[in-house]
């Protein structure tokens, strides 16, 4: 059925739906009510679609899709949704990139980065892991198009051993928030994300250790390491790759709120610890 549901919603109807989406919270009210009344294909479909949003579903999560760096990446219910604050780990990993370049994608969620990185630079090997089935599914989905191989397992551990040291870029958006904190989040997250995909560990750095302490077995002399974190845990982050052999460097965007922490790979050297913010 073709979604022609907008051309007969009046101004009064959507004007009510506006009003119960801003009486549930929703701060951008008027925006989201049009993107419902573009997407339903009844109004049955649009009344079931506010109801979800008014009891606090994400609204990716009704839509089936987010918008991130331009693309539309489709997102299921349950399933971690990429932040707008990720897009900045997208800028500096294609700012290292090369055409032709082996990029690791840990951690990946929807696949959001992999897939906004292959269609920034073009011809990538792309490579995308995660611990959870419904991500891994949406992951192959969104980069199908873009020749990407995604795996179902633990961090590495379902790669396969040829890539060893022979990956250019590796970026991980592992969690790290620190497990008390949890409860802190909007509701949209904790009650709707999987568990998993926030849970840092007490201290919000236990995945992050894990992905640095084998990211040397895997980085092409010369390859780098970008891990997102959080402006507080930035030294913390630097000091983590530094311990495991990588020239650490710390970079920051006021605009989007977003850090990352980036590791050189240099072959042969004993690299000593230099946080560079």
């Amino acid at each position: 059925m073709e979604k022609q549901i907008h051309s007969y919603i009046d101004k009064k109807t959507e004007e009510i739906i506006i009003n119960r989406l801003r009486t549930a919270g929703c701060v951008f009210a008027e925006d989201e009510a049009r993107l419902l009344i573009s997407e339903a294909q009844t109004l049955d479909k649009l009344t079931d679609m506010v109801e979800q949003r008014t009891t606090g579903l994400p609204l990716e999560h009704i839509v089936g899709w987010a918008d991130f760096c331009g693309i539309r990446i489709e997102v299921e219910q349950g399933v971690f949704i990429p932040r707008r604050r990720t897009e900045f780990l997208v800028q500096q990993a294609a700012s290292l990139t090369t055409s032709g370049s082996i990029i690791v994608d840990l951690c990946c969620g929807t696949g959001a980065v992999g897939a906004a990185l292959a269609k920034v630079i073009g011809h990538i090997e792309l490579y995308a892991t995660d611990i959870d089935s419904a991500s891994v599914k949406c992951a192959r989905q969104n980069t199908t198009f873009f020749g990407g191989n995604v795996y179902k397992g633990d961090l590495y551990h379902p790669l396969p051993s040829a890539l060893h040291n022979r990956v250019d870029i590796l970026v991980a958006n592992a969690p790290y928030v620190p497990t008390d904190s949890i409860e802190l989040l909007p509701q949209e997250a904790r009650k709707y994300e999987n568990r998993v995909a926030l849970d840092g560990g007490m201290g919000g750095l236990d995945v992050q250790k894990r992905v640095a302490s084998e990211a040397p077995i895997w980085l092409a002399p010369g390859g780098y390491l970008l891990v997102e974190t959080s402006q507080k845990q930035a030294l913390q982050t630097a000091e983590i790759l530094a311990q495991n052999g990588l020239i650490p460097k710390v970079t920051h965007c006021f605009e989007l709120d977003a850090t990352v922490v980036i590791g050189t790979q240099v072959s042969g050297v004993n690299t000593a610890y230099k946080a560079l913010t």
